[in-house]
């Protein structure tokens, strides 16, 4: 067993799978869905304005276990493996001492897998329970994971229930050892043959028909049919957390664990395209996360953007690990003490499956582009992109009116192409060309230069 040290903190993953931020109280719903993430936000630290940097399970996993963009973990759509020689948090954790435990959803092995991952493509986590595809080898109320030996386990209880139990029966195992463990839950992701969002029994009838978020009550989609379900999904999620954090409460860990609860990327209920994600637009890219524990407790509200590539070197920063040289984004860790003058001023996306596109956000604007003439299934990038969107948030910020084209927007049309293919370069694409969009006459005022930059 190994001797643990004051100064190493237990870290804790609690990753939840297409949460969009607007379902939590923090972010104004007023449905009651999360008082513990609420609370675990308030006493700690809140990422405010956090986004995914690639809107699709696979792609945005690699990127979280890597600190790489998609692009550059070659991780690009979902059914690509990981690469085996990948370093990830695990290999940090690990070399540094840590007991790394996965449990949950993986979804970085390659696509026709369902089953058990062979050990070399487990990303060098030591304690595994987990699922390629759990949503495939699982139901709401019947789960199978499996183990370090590659043998089906079935797990007794709703499936957010079911892992929490295996995290929990970890965090005992290995309350007197320092530890880096990463639970991966499907839910709220729909069920994919069934096409739904299977909550708890009853859980469905209880939020049918309540608070809908303005950019669903306005596009529809599948919303009026989902949203009841995917609600009941996010509370058990929130219990879940509950029990977690009070877990660690009996266990006398919370004050020497850091936790983290975050999103792979949100939820746009077929509104966007025709499925629930993989656009730029904030329902998809939006995600709620939050963190506690040493260096984070207070640490208040991050009104920076910040972005799913930065939270692996947060993590490590957290744990007194020197980052990997080549992780791509930055700890978030000196923004809690305000030391963020050079944070960046927007975040990238680059999105795969539905379209090649590529976006920049910044505290105001939100731009976008699509390669028409590319395969988002075949290809992980192009050297030529039309302009598709421009959104003032300040003035919509559910989306609802594209600006793209419009004489008033030109110069911030020209600004934020030339964040994007600044942001491209640095994460290791070659400028491309972005041919403007089609002008259109409209009766705005033209945006000043200043107001274009914010």
């Amino acid at each position: 067993m190994a001797n643990r040290s004051s100064e190493q903190p237990n870290v804790l993953v609690f990753f939840t799978d297409q949460q969009r931020w607007d379902t939590t109280g923090v972010h104004g719903n007023p449905m009651g869905l999360t008082p513990n993430f609420d609370a675990m936000a308030r006493r700690g630290t809140h990422a405010a304005r956090s986004f995914t940097c690639q809107p699709v399970c696979g792609p945005a996993r690699s990127c979280l276990q890597t600190g790489l963009y998609a692009t550059t973990t070659g991780c690009f759509r979902n059914g690509i493996p990981l690469p085996w020689e990948s370093r990830t948090l695990a290999h940090c954790f690990g070399g540094a001492g840590y007991r790394t435990g996965y449990i949950g959803k993986w979804h970085l092995y390659e696509r026709a897998t369902i089953g058990p991952v062979p050990e070399s493509h487990r990303g060098g986590y030591e304690y595994w329970l987990a699922s390629n595809v759990l949503e495939f080898t699982s139901g709401a109320y019947h789960t199978v994971l499996y183990d370090n030996n590659g043998r089906p386990v079935e797990l007794p209880g709703y499936r957010v229930d079911a892992v929490t139990d295996a995290a929990i029966r970890y965090i005992d195992t290995h309350r007197d050892e320092p530890f880096f463990l990463f639970v991966s839950y499907i839910e709220p992701h729909h069920q994919n043959h069934l096409d739904d969002y299977p909550p708890p029994d009853g859980y469905r009838e209880r939020y049918t028909g309540g608070w809908m978020p303005p950019d669903l009550a306005a596009l529809g989609g599948s919303s009026h049919q989902h949203l009841g379900g995917y609600y009941g999904m996010v509370k058990r999620l929130d219990e879940a957390l509950g029990r977690t954090l009070d877990a660690l409460k009996s266990l006398g860990l919370t004050d020497r664990t850091v936790v983290m609860h975050t999103s792979d990327h949100g939820c746009h209920f077929k509104t966007r395209n025709s499925e629930y994600k993989r656009s730029c637009h904030e329902s998809s890219i939006r995600v709620p996360t939050a963190f506690q524990g040493p260096g984070f407790d207070g640490g208040g509200e991050i009104r920076d953007l910040v972005s799913l590539i930065d939270l692996p070197p947060t993590l490590l920063d957290a744990a007194g690990i020197p980052a990997p040289e080549e992780m791509q984004g930055r700890s978030v860790l000196p923004l809690t003490v305000g030391e963020g003058e050079d944070w960046p001023e927007e975040v990238f996306v680059q999105i795969s499956e539905a379209q090649v596109g590529r976006a920049v956000r910044t505290r105001r604007w939100k731009y976008g582009v699509d390669a028409p003439e590319k395969n988002g299934g075949q290809d992980a990038g192009s050297d030529r992109y039309v302009e598709q969107y421009l959104y003032d948030l300040e003035a919509d910020p559910y989306e609802l009116t594209n600006l793209v084209g419009l004489e008033s927007h030109q110069e911030v049309a020209l600004v934020m192409r030339e964040r994007l293919i600044r942001r491209m370069v640095a994460a290791g694409e070659e400028a491309p060309g972005i041919e403007p969009a089609k002008g259109r006459r409209n009766g705005r005022r033209r945006v000043t230069a200043e107001e274009a930059r914010m």
